[in-house]
């Protein structure tokens, strides 16, 4: 038994917050100085009473509605958030019952960024191929726009809030569909990406200082903090090995690849790793115009994306590549047969 990728939806907030409006608000940037540095025009932001959780069921009813297969067959939910909806309860329990899934299916959350594409098909894959699924439904979902600060330019521009529902299925087949995979992490990158408070170690701080760094962005400690430079050097260094790695294991060629669909951080970031590895532009995915970067939902929406244009074909060999908080990062092959 071998897991192949079924089918993807995604589901986005109603509210679009475009590059006008941030400009009207800070007036030291123009909405055109904001696309040039990010590659984004708008990103879609979560209404306050709006979960990660939501856009997750409501990304998985549209893959329902799809058709692909009907919710009494799931033997497995996997929710890969960093915006749970309690830290008790499981997440996961509450999606399984507004889904309606059988009593039978497993289900847990895994708290991942934007490597938690890459790690939810390895466990889906580990499941199916083990025997103990036969249906995965993966869902990757979250809402960053809740840690923000609104004067914080250095995140509020990038960060978009969605869902995206993959279902990872088991068929008879001679060769993997799914894989290999190789992951990584290092944990020294830790404070470079990350909210200092709101867990166990350190409580959300009421009425906390705003703090306005170098660049003039604001932010207290119960706010995301990203050290920008940190993160480009972590990205340029791990994700062109990850690719040597993952080609290696593979014993395949870069020209054997048909498609590079990477985690979308911006596409500043994004056009350096294409040149730096010599990925020509038409193998190569960028879709975050219209979402801005979606976190652990930024590969599926891309693949679907790519799908959508004709950009993603039957019998395609496509490498995913996630990178990001944690540090963590995470590549894999994937055969194309849907």
């Amino acid at each position: 038994m071998k897991a192949l990728i079924e089918a993807i939806e995604f589901y986005f907030p109603e509210n679009a917050l475009g590059n006008e409006a941030l400009a009207q608000e800070w007036t030291s940037l123009s909405a055109d100085q904001i696309f040039e540095r990010t590659g984004i025009r708008e990103r879609r932001v979560a209404a306050p009473d709006e979960c990660a959780s939501d856009l997750g069921v409501a990304s998985a009813e549209r893959l329902f509605e799809s058709g692909p297969c009907n919710r009494e067959s799931i033997d497995f939910l996997l929710f890969c958030t960093q915006s749970p909806d309690f830290f008790i309860p499981t997440t996961a329990c509450l999606m399984h019952e507004r889904l309606a899934l059988p009593t039978s299916c497993g289900a847990l959350d895994f708290n991942l960024g934007c490597s938690g594409y890459i790690y939810g098909l390895s466990l889906a894959k580990a499941l199916i191929e083990s025997g103990q699924a036969q249906k995965v439904l993966l869902v990757t979902a979250d809402t960053y726009s809740k840690f923000i600060h609104p004067r914080d330019k250095s995140v509020r521009a990038l960060f978009g809030d969605a869902g995206a529902a993959t279902l990872v299925t088991g068929i008879e087949a001679d060769e993997s569909l799914i894989g290999p995979v190789v992951l990584g992490t290092d944990g020294q990158g830790a404070e470079n990406f990350i909210v200092p408070t709101g867990g166990m170690r350190r409580a959300t701080v009421p009425d906390a200082h705003v703090v306005a760094d170098a660049d003039g962005n604001c932010r207290t400690v119960n706010n995301l903090f990203m050290d920008g430079l940190e993160m480009f050097n972590f990205t340029i260094r791990v994700v062109p090995q990850t690719v040597r790695t993952l080609l290696s294991k593979a014993g395949k060629s870069m020209e054997e690849i048909d498609l590079f669909v990477f985690h979308q951080p911006n596409a500043v970031s994004l056009e350096h790793l294409r040149k730096k590895l010599g990925i020509p532009g038409e193998k190569f995915v960028v879709a975050l115009e219209h979402y801005g970067n979606t976190v652990s939902a930024s590969i599926p929406i891309a693949l679907k994306n790519a799908l959508t244009k004709g950009r993603l074909r039957s019998g395609n060999l496509v490498m995913l590549v996630g990178f990001g908080v944690g540090y963590s990062w995470g590549g894999l092959l994937l055969k194309w047969l849907t």
